[in-house]
């Protein structure tokens, strides 16, 4: 066995005997946190622009995310408004047949709606001849979500015993159409979010890196941990992220109060916790797109 080999191998049967010291680990976390900001002071007032560059973007996302969410609620109540209405042969059973359609999956409720009341109100509106009365029974089906009222209509149209079957079917499909947009635009806002802040902070990172690349060589050639050097570099862009987001919180407060006043102006009941989540989301997307951007910066600038 080589002398290397013995020293490694008497090196760690020695620390394995040596008993692990909390204020060791202590010291390494107290070290990290203070290369962390040495690392902020050093990049100077350029901290001000990427933190003021994430609060502009993470405010922008925050508020279309705030916005589709309110969108979607209105999308759905319209939904909700939407019935399919069902008409009756007249030799068939109107009690037996809804009965039957409330068997069916995504059927939330059926409304009978007799022809002698519908007779009753067509003739109190409008100036009808005397006459039998030529309507059928009509059965108002409600759906649990607008985008299950295509299948739930294609099954009760083969039911037995149904004359016809009629929904808005353009303002249905306007409202699906619009609502896959919505969702669209929301991905193509977190993707170009994720762009921008990964780039901010890599350029960032690059020049701390590019600034302290004499003191990194040191500390590599004294055995230092790669980890020990990674380390305080992903915590500032994760800094750098979680403070954009807090300053974000303002205007993102100010459009939550907004449509708040929306919400209550079209009486239509507000998502409930939809600021929550959007403020959980922002700070989850800005310190792990911060430190992800770090860490993409690391890889590619520092061989460590």
């Amino acid at each position: 066995m080589s002398d290397e080999s013995t020293k490694a191998l008497i090196k760690k049967k020695v620390k394995e005997h040596i008993p692990k010291d909390w204020l060791k680990e202590l010291r390494i976390v107290y070290r990290i946190a203070l290369e962390t900001i040495y690392g902020i002071k050093r990049t100077g007032w350029i901290n001000l622009a990427i933190i003021t560059t994430m609060a502009a973007i993470l405010t922008i996302f925050g508020s279309l995310f705030r916005f589709t969410i309110s969108l979607n609620t209105f999308v759905h109540e319209l939904g909700n408004a939407l019935e399919i209405s069902v008409y009756v042969k007249s030799n068939a059973n109107t009690s037996e047949l809804a009965k039957d359609i409330r068997k069916y999956e995504h059927v939330e409720r059926v409304k009978i709606i007799p022809k002698e009341k519908s007779w009753a109100d067509l003739k109190r509106e409008f100036d009808v001849a005397n006459m039998e009365n030529p309507l059928p029974d009509t059965l108002h089906v409600k759906v649990d979500k607008p985008e299950n009222i295509t299948a739930v209509y294609d099954k009760v149209k083969g039911t037995l015993g149904v004359h016809d079957v009629n929904y808005a079917k353009d303002i249905a499909k306007k409202m699906q159409m619009f609502n896959n947009v919505v969702h669209t635009i929301t991905l193509v806002v977190v993707i170009l979010t994720a762009a921008l802040t990964i780039t901010i902070i890599n350029n960032t990172i690059q020049l701390v890196i590019q600034s302290r690349k004499e003191e990194i060589e040191i500390m590599r050639l004294m055995g230092v941990s790669n980890w020990y050097i990674k380390i305080p570099l992903i915590l500032q862009g994760a800094i750098y992220g979680f403070v954009g987001a807090l300053i974000s919180l303002l205007p993102l407060n100010a459009v939550h109060n907004g449509l708040l006043k929306v919400h209550e102006f079209f009486m239509v009941p507000p998502p409930l916790l939809a600021n929550n989540v959007v403020i959980l989301a922002l700070f989850v997307i800005a310190v792990g797109f911060g430190a992800g951007g770090s860490l993409i910066s690391i890889k590619k600038h520092l061989q460590v």
